[in-house]
């Protein structure tokens, strides 16, 4: 719930008594995204930052929302670029944006986008804003390679010296450190491990089999598959290339529908030889933005939009980084409904993000184990599982991609869309995200 205009007004006069009768809904409007691609393919010439500026020109274009009518712009990444390290801001004055609109980049791994929403829905909830545009990007085609430290402390001190023999000596350490770059990480600063082998590990853990991860990654590029060709992807929004041979991308390009013998096939990824993890049943690099529109339910109908959805409830949860890096859904599922006091037989729709197959998979098995609700949870019994018949209907992050920093939002409109078409009343977001984290988000049907 949220203050109205009216009683924001109230608040930064300095006017005491906004009554709780004046507070209203905060609601999705709409919202974009670019298509999600495998890294090093179509996008591998740009920077994140024009894939943002495109998302958010695509959704300024769609609902057609003057710009003062925008209070603040809010994107999420991960891998970020120094020269657009505020690439909220780099990416909105690029695409037209008023510079008298505020804007600022959060992060915070997988659900960087999730956060970009929350942190919107709290601004206007605290009667700061009526309308914010939310997104995220990630280009992970391209990504920030440093020198080592050795030869980056050269460098600084080349800057200094002040005699020929200390340039020199300064000079050749550079030289001795110039083919050792630093690669951005891919493991866990806190423990060392990669995600790989933590839903390596998370799969062991949860008996979740070879199998069972195949089959659920073909399950998810059907699903995918399926849903674009019938026209679903309805927040797809085309980026044209120009240069010598101009092209505009109109799709995803990362969705492949495998047979289970191709599948089986593939060698272990990250625990060999005995691991399930692979490249068929992991989620790929991808690179894609995405933007939303959220605002009060009052301003929304004041300016003739008929919203998507009701932005109900959210909930962030963190724990172990080494043994429950990925366990985030299952936390955070059953306090999330708890909070809201819901069931699971209350949810009509549920987007899981796919990380790993294994990972979902653990997950389900998790909120359905009396060992893990009790222990690990304090509750008095396993809490139910997720049907399989209500999730990830339109594929999931294995199959559509899944950049780091756009996921969050992508999740909230199929949720949204789905909730339409399956005429269904709640819809529950659960990630999982770097350092223990994960996010929960209840999405209720605007008009149900």
């Amino acid at each position: 719930m949220l203050l109205s205009g009216t009683a924001r007004h109230a608040l930064k006069s300095g006017v005491r008594g906004a009554s709780t009768a004046s507070r209203q809904n905060i609601v999705l409007i709409d919202a974009v995204r670019t298509p999600f691609v495998v890294s090093g393919t179509v996008f591998k010439d740009l920077m994140a930052v024009d894939l943002q500026k495109e998302a958010i020109k695509a959704l300024v274009a769609k609902t057609q929302i003057p710009y003062n009518k925008i209070d603040h712009i809010i994107c999420g990444t991960v891998i970020q670029e120094c020269k657009t390290s505020n690439i909220a801001r780099e990416a909105a004055l690029m695409a037209g944006v008023p510079d008298k609109i505020p804007a600022h980049t959060v992060t915070l791994a997988c659900i960087s986008s999730n956060v970009a929403i929350t942190t919107g829905m709290g601004m206007i909830a605290t009667g700061n804003a009526d309308a914010i545009i939310a997104g995220g990007v990630e280009l992970l085609s391209d990504v920030p390679i440093r020198y080592n430290r050795k030869a980056r402390k050269a460098m600084l001190g080349l800057q200094k010296a002040k005699d020929v023999g200390s340039k020199v000596k300064i000079g050749t350490e550079i030289v001795k450190n110039l083919l050792a770059p630093e690669l951005p990480a891919v493991a866990e600063f806190s423990t060392g491990e990669t995600m790989g082998h933590s839903g390596d590990r998370l799969a062991a853990a949860f008996n979740v089999s070879r199998k069972e991860q195949d089959e659920f990654a073909i399950r998810s590029h059907t699903l995918a598959r399926d849903a674009a060709a019938a026209g679903k992807f309805t927040d797809v929004v085309p980026v044209f290339l120009g240069g010598k041979k101009p092209v505009t991308i109109k799709e995803d390009n990362g969705i492949r529908v495998s047979t289970y013998e191709k599948l089986s096939g593939l060698k272990p990824a990250f625990v060999k030889p005995h691991g399930t993890v692979t490249a068929g049943n992991a989620s790929y690099l991808t690179d894609g933005a995405s933007a939303c529109l959220i605002a009060t339910e009052e301003f929304a109908l004041a300016n003739g939009y008929k919203p998507k959805a009701y932005l109900r409830d959210f909930m962030y949860v963190a724990q172990d980084p080494k043994d429950e890096l990925l366990l985030s859904p299952a936390y955070v599922i059953p306090k999330l409904l708890d909070k809201a006091g819901l069931k699971l037989k209350d949810i009509d729709v549920f987007e899981i993000h796919e990380a790993f197959a294994g990972q979902v998979l653990a997950n389900l098995n998790a909120l359905d184990s009396d060992y893990f609700c009790k222990e690990k949870m304090g509750r008095s019994g396993k809490f139910g599982r997720v049907p399989i018949d209500k999730l990830n209907l339109w594929g999931g992050s294995l199959s559509i991609g899944h950049p780091f920093g756009a996921t969050g939002v992508r999740l909230a409109a199929h949720s949204a869309h789905r909730l339409q078409e399956e005429k269904g009343k709640y819809a529950l977001i659960a990630a999982c995200a770097a350092g223990g984290h994960g996010v929960g988000m209840l999405i209720e049907a605007y008009g149900k």
